[in-house]
């Protein structure tokens, strides 16, 4: 089963400016405590990075000792060393969108449409961001090598999943490759119960915790196809369900959590997967894709 590493220790400069992300994704297994305290950090990170522990463990209504816990959790032994770290995240962040320094935050109630466009601008362009930096090179090159010697390809997801899972299939059909998207979870199941080592079967869920989507790859996995999860959580259960994981690292709203980022970025992951897949058989799929192109816009094949 392939997963990338997960960094132990203190932690490196290289992954500091990743701490965002690696809050985000420790969010469902936190305890209450520890997720409270996620979710402040998250909220307004330039701010809690000028706040004590004391400061902070109060306004989550939590101990110190849990702060303590959270940041040895993320690898810090320090608490300064956290602070230091949020701060040149949110730095960074600003840095890299100057366009939209003050916006920041969740969508809040009393927005106008201005602000919603520019916080939602800001929070995909950083999820698409943020998952090239986590989405794994070698993870990303066995998920390529698996489609191309896959005789078929399974794809199932729920909700806005199921959208992303129809694009990915819709582009792999486009340069020739036999790929079914399922609509529903027991028309996903009865297939991925009949799969063979010659299949690969791709899950999709932005939490990973999506109990159809689990099944269905544990079906595929014992029927013996290679099993890939697009999710956002390396540790959920559908993680674990299969051979090869590719994160992303999409950030949400409470106003539609897991549709609006996650998508995005679930999209960015499709589109590297599908092109790594059309570079490793680049004759047939450029074929392909003229002859699609031909016979959608009315072309002669032979002109």
């Amino acid at each position: 089963m392939y997963h990338p590493s997960v960094t132990t220790g203190d932690v490196d400069s290289s992954n500091a400016r990743m701490v965002l992300v690696r809050i985000r994704a420790a969010l469902p297994s936190l305890p209450p405590s520890e997720r409270r305290i996620a979710e402040a950090i998250l909220s307004d990170p330039v701010t809690v990075a000028g706040w004590p522990v004391t400061r902070l463990a109060a306004h989550c209504e939590t101990s110190t000792t849990s702060v303590v816990r959270f940041y040895r959790r993320l690898g810090y032994s320090r608490h300064q060393d956290l602070r230091l770290d949020l701060t040149r995240e949110s730095a960074r962040e600003t840095f890299e969108h100057p366009a939209r320094p003050a916006i920041t935050g969740d969508i809040d109630r009393d927005d106008s449409l201005p602000d919603v466009v520019a916080k939602i601008a800001r929070n995909e362009a950083l999820a698409i961001a943020d998952t090239a930096e986590v989405l794994d090179p070698a993870a990303l090159e066995s998920a390529v090598t698996a489609i191309v010697a896959a005789r078929r390809v399974d794809v199932f997801g729920v909700g806005a999943s199921a959208v992303v899972g129809l694009d990915l299939q819709q582009k792999l059909s486009r340069i020739g490759r036999t790929a079914l998207n399922w609509p529903d979870s027991h028309s996903a199941w009865t297939s991925a119960a009949v799969l063979d080592p010659k299949c690969v079967a791709i899950g999709i869920s932005h939490t990973g915790n999506t109990a159809d989507t689990i099944k269905f790859l544990e079906l595929a996995a014992t029927a013996g196809a290679t099993t890939i999860a697009i999710s956002n959580y390396a540790g959920s259960v559908l993680a674990a369900a299969a051979d090869i994981m590719l994160i992303t690292a999409a950030r949400e709203t409470r106003f539609r959590p897991g549709a609006l980022g996650s998508r995005i970025a679930q999209l960015m992951v499709v589109d590297c997967l599908f092109t790594g897949v059309a570079q490793a058989s680049y004759g047939q799929s450029m074929e392909a894709l003229r002859q699609t192109y031909a016979a959608v816009h009315g072309e002669h094949l032979g002109d």
